[in-house]
């Protein structure tokens, strides 16, 4: 993954993602990947619950398939669901045969514990990285993918929590979709940076969306 703000490079690879939504608008999309699992989700609710918030979660079909129940209450506190594959897989390791598979199961999944379908489906590859016939054929079964405008790195163990707080005060700009993670990687740091990047937010008078 591109250290906090994407490379052009990789704007120019997948030209039709979403990387950074209307920089006109003082909104800020918050996302979150990898879950959902008891040990981090669960606090990403309450806390996004405690401040009004509704967000993007980009989930992992095992995730979903293990942890039912958390799916469907992310979908019953009205936030708004991706496809991150079945397995976490990254696409520049996997014929894309078997990487397509994986997304359909993924979704297969997601549609089967969600009691609302979200439609048009999201999808955001894990790593950042798909293979350009992954990338065409994901466009073409009618996904919007979505990248982001801002990795606050919350999964790294070479930052603390006050310098992933940094990062969010940084680069956060109008439109940006900021990614989290409800990992276990990332949880410890996310106990004292999440409800400290929402208020900081707040107080720059960003308002928070997710995606239609």
């Amino acid at each position: 993954m591109i250290i906090e703000q994407p490379a052009r490079f990789l704007r120019w690879l997948y030209p039709e993602a979403i990387w950074r939504m209307d920089p006109t608008v003082k909104a800020v999309y918050l996302t979150f990947d990898d879950g959902p699992i008891p040990e981090a989700t669960p606090f990403v609710l309450d806390t996004l619950k405690r401040y009004g918030i509704k967000a993007t979660f980009f989930v992992v079909g095992d995730n979903v398939h293990k942890h039912p129940e958390l799916f469907q209450r992310i979908i019953s506190e009205g936030h708004r669901v991706g496809n991150h594959t079945y397995n976490h897989i990254g696409g520049f390791r996997w014929l894309s045969r078997n990487y397509l598979r994986n997304t359909k199961k993924a979704q297969e999944e997601i549609e089967q514990w969600a009691s609302i379908a979200q439609f048009p489906p999201l999808f955001r590859p894990p790593h950042g990285w798909m293979r350009p016939l992954q990338y065409q054929v994901i466009r073409r079964k009618k996904y919007r993918i979505i990248m982001w405008d801002l990795v606050t790195r919350d999964y790294s163990k070479r930052l603390n929590a006050d310098e992933v707080l940094e990062n969010v005060k940084r680069y956060a700009r109008n439109g940006s979709i900021i990614t989290f993670h409800d990992s276990l990687r990332s949880i410890d740091k996310l106990h004292k940076i999440l409800p400290a990047a929402i208020e900081w937010l707040q107080e720059q008078g960003y308002e928070f969306r997710i995606f239609d």
